[in-house]
């Protein structure tokens, strides 16, 4: 069977940017392939994780939502077939900001496959992108490691959504990073069922004072229990974390790890008449130091999180309320890598602007996640050295931000676009608007015969196609 070997955009890389990215490009009317090196599609939804965290922040703090297009499109098309639940517009997150829109992961996947279909997106699974093809500084397509041999692809715009930004870098753009012994702990994900969650929800009740709250401006701590000690369903809350006497005991008594605090997120799966609730821990392995581009290194992460998911679930098993016949359904197949590059953009993205949720007249989406929130290998799980968007409001996330210097035909989407530390933007919701956004791009680009940097020119017809395609990019705060 004879395969094509050249395309108008090529993605690479599957995760939740690259899907986005292709089936945005493709409705715009270009030819497209994604890359993957795995066997499936959908990264940290549903390979690496966090579905715990599935679409959370598609909402600020005024109750706004600022996230759509491809992100609003498969959680409606997965709550009309019963696999996700509304979007968590509860008493206790409401206002927070921080709500979420769970879906069932593996029917996320199963959808992603299917709109690779309705779409006429070619795929290349297995396959790895080890190289890139240059004429001086224009990149003209990929090298592809494969099982069945090296194959070399044409295309007229490449998107790196590896998330790590591994080809941005064979292809010369230039990159950020901090150390790696800076480095954001890396995660092993895992999910949980048989959690009995009246026994849970009797300890949540009696214990307000134990856990971490969302931050909703204007309420306080005693309203936020208030609010904790008459909860009825799980679903409300969210996600559950703290458990402040029980992670004082099982340190004291050193059957705790110390490289996280104790809490999980929920996942819903089956249909409405059979749902089940699992419990979902995204936090409970934190490795540290180690980077991304050392295979010894993410080798010793895969080890030592397995090892710290074993101590987590006895120690679940043993204190946690309701866990007593909790068993464990899935450990996720891949380390959940927290940071690496990003790439030296037209535009940098800075804490300043999420503070001033700064707009800007080439957006192409919107983030109201707060700047400078990162994980740290202990019990406290997060820095807390955070600033919200004034206002309770929103930023804009600039086009330029994809744009990498001193390399064309090329555009990064996903964790790797260029933000500084505090602002990075390698959260689910954010790497779906930044793919969305590249796809079109790349489209347009191929349509007009022009570079993605000649774009920044004029962006008017980019904007219009992404709200033609469901996203925000004006009108909120």
């Amino acid at each position: 069977m004879k395969h094509e070997t050249g395309y108008d955009v090529i993605v690479c890389g599957g995760g939740t940017s690259g899907v986005a990215a292709a089936i945005a490009s493709a409705r715009t009317g270009a030819k497209t392939l994604l890359i993957e090196r795995l066997g499936t599609l959908g990264g940290q939804m549903n390979v690496s994780g966090p579905p715990g965290f599935s679409y959370a922040w598609l909402f600020n703090q005024r109750g706004e939502q600022i996230i759509a297009g491809i992100v609003e499109e498969t959680h409606k098309r997965l709550l009309e077939m019963g696999y996700a639940l509304p979007h968590n517009h509860s008493e206790y997150r409401e206002g927070s900001g921080f709500t979420f829109s769970y879906v069932d992961p593996d029917w996320w996947g199963l959808l992603i496959f299917n709109m690779m279909d309705e779409n006429n997106v070619d795929l290349l699974l297995h396959a790895m992108v080890v190289d890139v093809l240059k004429e001086g500084d224009k990149v003209t397509g990929v090298v592809v490691e494969t099982v069945g041999g090296k194959l070399e692809l044409k295309a007229k715009v490449v998107i790196d959504c590896t998330g790590e930004g591994y080809v941005a870098v064979q292809a010369g753009a230039p990159t950020d990073m901090v150390p790696k012994e800076e480095l954001q702990p890396h995660t092993l994900a895992f999910t949980c069922d048989g959690v009995d969650w009246d026994e849970l929800l009797a300890y949540v009740r009696a214990h307000p004072e134990e856990f971490v709250y969302p931050n909703v401006p204007g309420r306080s701590a005693e309203e936020t229990c208030e609010i904790l000690r008459r909860v009825e369903d799980v679903w409300e809350l969210g996600e559950i974390r703290g458990f402040a006497s029980i992670l004082e005991k099982v340190m004291e008594t050193k059957e705790w790890h110390g490289m996280s605090g104790l809490g999980f997120f929920l996942m819903p799966k089956g249909d409405p008449k059979n749902r089940r609730i699992l419990a979902h821990l995204q936090h409970s392995s934190h490795v540290p130091g180690r980077s991304p581009y050392d295979p010894w290194d993410l080798t010793y992460c895969e080890r030592e999180t397995r090892r710290q998911i074993q101590i987590a679930f006895k120690v679940f098993k043993k204190y946690m309320p309701g866990f007593k016949n909790a068993y464990i359904t899935r450990v996720c197949p891949e380390l959940r890598i927290r940071e690496g590059r990003r790439i030296v953009g037209d535009y940098i993205l800075t804490r300043q602007d999420v503070a001033e949720a700064k707009k800007f007249p080439d957006v192409i989406g919107k983030s109201g996640f707060p700047a400078g929130g990162h994980h740290i290998a202990s019990t406290q799980t997060i820095a807390t050295d955070s600033v919200w968007p004034k206002d309770r409001g929103s930023h804009d996330i600039p086009y330029r931000c994809l744009v990498p210097k001193e390399v064309e035909n090329f555009l990064v989407a996903g964790k790797a676009i260029a933000t500084d530390r505090d602002a990075y933007h390698r959260f689910l919701q954010q790497t779906m608007v930044t793919g969305q956004a590249a796809g079109v791009a790349a489209a347009l680009c191929v349509k007009q015969n022009i570079t993605p940097r000649e774009l920044e020119k004029d962006l008017s017809e980019l904007q219009k196609i992404l709200q033609e395609q469901g996203a925000i990019l004006y009108g909120t705060h």
